[in-house]
């Protein structure tokens, strides 16, 4: 038998003979769920609405003024490429970025972290992702493999290809036209033709072993608009990713066009896909053009919302208020509503309470960021140690620390008078200080002049050993501790959210720590001095300097003691300072003041 081979068709021809098996593709995409509040948020889940050709040029920079001057987009397919979903160049270029390299790498972090809603979906899963093994959705079209096999009375096994009219060709039974078939309905469509020939005693088995090879043009604002790779299963987002996605600064999420030569096929608004899990099936031919048109009228979201994000609207709707938090979800913390309208030469700011917010229309480019106003009613307070009362108080705000104290019962153990408070604004500063003074000394560390090369290395090595150890001061936490005193003044303090009131043990001990031999809690004893606690913790070490011991009360206040003192307490600690040894007297003079910082804010010694 002679085959005649006829010319394949053009991709205009191909497309405009499986019009008929596509015409599902031109329907609107399917309804927003019941219950939807109505307003612009319906209608823009809906369907997008579509831009004209020329405002599209325009928006291109095309000064023709219609849509006819749009640049052509080729229909010629050159030879496939072997790796899939890589821009391959239509006007003799270099290639465009593949989805693998530095460059595409970093435009996949960039949508990452944009704050435009919708660029998130484009950090290369997609492009990697693939077709689907199997699809029962897919509609099959010509080029597609089907895997063919019939047994018993007749047997035939093959791979055919649907051939340009949409048909496979079976010996015996004729041609089957497969084309517009779902890929679940594959099956029934071949066992319904094999028995209009073969009554009894034929099996059949049908399969579809491969979609049809394709590349797809991508262009409009995305990324890297080029010629991708893939096969007719791949989906519209296989090929937005691959060509690095969405531009989130220029391109448009709400209405990206599917177009067969010079007809748009479908309007796919991601919106749907964003907030419902809705994508239309969308089978793609070769010579297909994915078109992401200008972006349209944006509100950015900022504050307490679930959701803060630049949102898309139609150009031609009246989005408000209630359209916005519908998409941001504010949080349930978020109590009012700034707006700032971008209209004008003049900035305007309207801030309303959520209720009252209502249905505010808001414009192009305005920024509606949610917040908390809430006022605060009540406080609660934590209590720790030595007493008899409740773990947590809940007081009036305003509460004094007199009314506290009035409502703990203290036990015979109960240190009563050395109350110790601890807050988180304080331990904020002393961290925010601490971590000046170390900026501070490791600027004058590596800024310290020599006369001699000798002098040089001794001065770089010194600095390295400076940096070591404003290394590990820099992960001491201070404590927040509020040296409360005695007194009248005591019970008029103020307290806060969150404080955490602790009521020290007489235990009798005296705890030494820093340059001792032994750091060790010692029994008080009265009359003696600091230098005996010192020597029954080991005595003093080489690196300590003798004069700068460091007595903390109980109580949370401090003081520099001589060695001879006798002012120690029962349940104070006795922290021994190191010795510095340095040439700089500025160095000398920060480090010993970050000694002391250290010591008073976290009762802690960090040698040397």
């Amino acid at each position: 038998m002679r085959r005649t081979c006829r010319p394949m068709p053009s991709p205009g021809r191909l497309a405009l003979g499986l019009s008929l098996a596509f015409t599902a593709l031109a329907a609107p995409l399917p309804a927003l769920a019941q219950g939807l509040p109505p307003g612009v948020m319906g209608q823009m889940l809906q369907s997008a609405d579509p831009a004209t050709l020329a405002a599209i040029a325009n928006a291109m920079g095309n000064t023709g003024g219609s849509g006819a001057s749009l640049p052509a987009m080729p229909l010629a397919v050159p030879t496939a490429s072997p790796n899939p979903a890589q821009p391959v160049p239509v006007d003799g270029a270099a290639p465009a970025v593949a989805p693998g390299n530095a460059a595409a790498s970093g435009q996949y972090v960039a949508n990452a972290i944009s704050p435009v809603f919708g660029a998130q979906l484009f950090t290369g899963a997609f492009a990697r992702a693939g077709a689907a093994h199997f699809n029962p959705d897919y509609v099959i079209t010509p080029g597609d493999q089907v895997v063919l096999r019939l047994w018993g009375a007749f047997q035939y096994a093959q791979v055919q290809t649907v051939d340009p009219q949409g048909n496979v060709f079976l010996p015996n039974i004729g041609p089957i036209h497969l084309a517009g078939v779902r890929n679940q309905d594959l099956q029934r469509v071949i066992t319904g033709a094999a028995a209009g020939t073969f009554r009894s005693n034929v099996y059949v088995y049908a399969s579809l072993a491969e979609a049809q090879p394709v590349r797809v043009f991508v262009g409009g604002f995305v990324r890297r608009p080029g010629l991708y790779d893939g096969t007719s299963m791949d989906g519209l987002l296989h090929y937005l990713d691959a060509a690095g996605g969405i531009d989130p600064d220029r391109g448009t999420f709400i209405d990206v066009e599917v177009k067969r030569g010079e007809q748009v096929r479908a309007h796919v608004n991601l919106y749907q896909f964003l907030f419902r899990g809705v994508m239309p099936p969308l089978p793609l031919a070769d010579g297909d053009v994915i078109f992401v048109g200008p972006r349209q009228q944006t509100v950015t979201v900022l504050g307490l919302a679930n959701n803060a994000n630049v949102f898309e609207f139609p150009r031609n709707a009246h989005p408000t208020t209630a359209d916005v938090a519908l998409l941001a979800g504010p949080q349930p913390v978020a109590t009012h509503m700034r707006i700032t309208r971008a209209t004008g030469p003049i900035r305007n700011v309207d801030y309303r309470p959520l209720g009252e917010a209502g249905a505010l229309p808001v414009g192009n480019g305005d920024t509606i960021e949610f917040t908390s106003d809430q006022k605060n009613g009540t406080i609660t307070v934590r209590i720790e140690g030595e007493h008899e009362s409740r773990q947590e108080y809940v007081l009036p705000y305003g509460a004094h620390l007199g009314d506290l104290l009035r409502q703990i019962r203290f036990s015979e153990r109960s240190d009563a008078t050395s109350i110790q408070l601890f807050r988180q604004s304080v331990r904020d500063r002393q961290k925010t200080m601490l971590d000046a003074s170390l900026h501070s000394l490791e600027q004058a560390a590596l800024t310290a002049r020599s006369g001699t090369n000798d002098e040089s290395q001794l001065r770089h090595n010194e600095a390295d050993l400076i940096l070591q150890w404003i290394d590990r001061a820099r992960k001491v936490q201070p404590l927040g501790q509020v040296v409360i005193g005695q007194g009248p003044a005591r019970d008029d303090l103020l307290l806060e959210n969150g404080d955490l009131l602790r009521v020290p043990t007489r235990d009798g001990l005296v705890l030494v720590s820093g340059e001792v031999l032994f750091p060790n809690a010692v029994a008080w004893q009265a009359g003696l001095d600091a230098t005996s606690y010192v020597e029954r913790a080991g005595g003093f070490t080489q690196k300590s300097a003798a004069r700068r011991i460091v007595v903390a009360h109980a109580d949370g206040s401090f003081e520099e003691v001589a060695a001879q003192s006798r002012a120690v307490r029962s349940g104070d600690d006795l922290l021994v300072l190191p010795r510095i040894d340095t040439k700089s007297r500025q160095i000398l003079k920060d480090m010993t003041q970050i000694l002391y910082q250290i010591a008073v804010s976290a009762k802690v010694v960090l040698g040397l």
